[in-house]
């Protein structure tokens, strides 16, 4: 063998070694970010002599009426937000770090990363800095839900509350978000890998394959159940009245504004409270629409969500009807206005833009792999002393307002780090 040759095959040989040896400390690396899924909670409990939290005296709050906002209430500061997987979730978690930044209440933050060591149940212990009696205002950042160990942190009267999607919906945002570390999707290979999957979802879908809880059922496995559960079995109804007495308000996705009116009235805050804009939403050219059969599909794929969903859908008409018709249409128009003439002074170019357009990497939101999907904002150059600090807030990414707000997220960092390099 000419000696350039065997030297141009050493060098490939080398090369593949170095490789492999990288793509194992990656693999080694992510298996220590993302924790094995649990299917049981006695693992991820805090021990049975740990303190539930022990609050503070301080002034009664009088209880919020039907009419909060004209009945002298007290705006409520403690509260937990089960944050649910593509839901509007991350505006919705803007609102909560404003108030909470606003006021100089207490987080619970993750330690490390961004959530709760998500697949696993939540557990106290997970908390950034906890001892044993702690409490805390605010529980907003992803978690797989357990209620027990939520409640033994915050105070007893805090209000909890959590947001649903159209299952269908969720399910093609959850699919082409995640799909990527979802191993049986690589199975697919057709164009259109989501059409291929629901047309024979049993061909693929493996319960016990890595990450598959995205893409079956998110909600109720977001909200601590089985989410491979029978759909026959009575537990799933059981399961739905359970979230029912757990969370004082559930919001839907798509009736955000409304949900936001409900909301504020809840919690007795100001308009100002729950001014928005929208995060974490992918450009249009990467949300192609699911058809009249496939949203059927994807409907009955995730009937366990579609049950909640529906259940909830309900419940939440019949709290519009007791806040009142006509009262929300006025009230959602005025939060409408109110953002309309906030996008006007915070936003160059008055809308969102792709991650490449983004000036400032401060608001650039964090990516899935191997795709720039996500939209982010760039804040107008020129804002007046009286709302500088507001717009950059109400523009500010989840990952990046964490770190301003002093929650440690050195995994994260680490791994967007190595993103960054390889340019994933």
């Amino acid at each position: 063998m000419p000696l350039p040759q065997k030297k141009r095959w050493e060098s490939m040989a080398k090369g593949l070694v170095l490789g492999a040896l990288f793509t194992s400390f990656l693999l080694l690396l992510y298996s220590y970010a993302v924790p094995p899924l649990y299917t049981g909670l006695a693992s991820t409990r805090t021990p049975e002599g740990a303190a539930p939290c022990s609050p503070a005296p301080r002034e009664p709050e009088a209880p919020t009426s039907a009419n909060g906002s004209a009945g002298g209430c007290q705006p409520r500061r403690d509260i937990v937000f089960m944050k649910t997987h593509k839901t509007a979730s991350s505006t919705l978690l803007n609102i909560l770090f404003r108030f909470g930044q606003k006021h100089g209440l207490k987080f619970a933050f993750p330690n490390g990363r961004n959530d709760f060591d998500y697949p696993a149940f939540f557990a106290r212990s997970l908390v950034q800095d906890y001892r044993p009696g702690a409490c805390f205002n605010i529980i907003c950042n992803h978690m797989r839900f357990h209620y027990d160990e939520v409640r033994g942190l915050v105070a007893p009267n805090a209000t909890f509350i959590t947001v649903l999607r159209d299952p269908a919906r969720l399910f093609e945002s959850s699919f082409h978000y995640f799909g990527s570390v979802v191993p049986f999707t690589w199975k697919l290979s057709g164009r259109d890998k989501l059409a291929e999957f629901l047309q024979d979802p049993d061909r693929y879908y493996d319960p016990r394959g890595y990450n598959a809880h995205y893409l079956r059922n998110l909600l109720f496995f977001d909200l601590g159940y089985d989410s491979d559960l029978d759909p026959s079995s009575p537990q799933v109804q059981e399961h739905i009245l359970e979230v029912e007495r757990h969370f004082h308000l559930v919001l839907l996705q798509e009736y955000f504004d409304e949900s936001l009116v409900l909301l504020k009235d809840l919690l007795c805050w100001e308009l100002e409270d729950v001014l928005y804009f929208k995060l974490n939403a992918r450009r249009a050219s990467a949300v192609p629409r699911l058809s009249g059969e496939l949203y059927r599909r994807a409907t009955a794929w995730n009937v366990l969500d579609a049950r909640l969903y529906r259940h909830f859908n309900a419940s939440f008409w019949r709290k519009v009807e007791a806040f009142g018709r006509e009262r929300m249409a006025r009230e959602v128009a005025a939060l409408r206005r109110a953002n309309e003439r906030m996008r006007r002074i915070c936003i160059d170019g008055g809308r969102a833009v792709d991650a490449a357009a983004i000036e400032d990497s401060a608001m650039q939101p964090w990516q899935p792999l191997g795709a720039k999907s996500i939209l982010g904002y760039n804040l107008k150059k020129s804002i007046g002393q009286r709302h500088a600090q507001l717009c950059r807030r109400m523009l500010t990414p989840e990952i990046q307002y964490l770190m301003d707000l002093g929650a440690n997220l050195w995994i994260t960092k680490l791994w967007k780090f190595i993103r960054d390099f390889l340019r994933w």
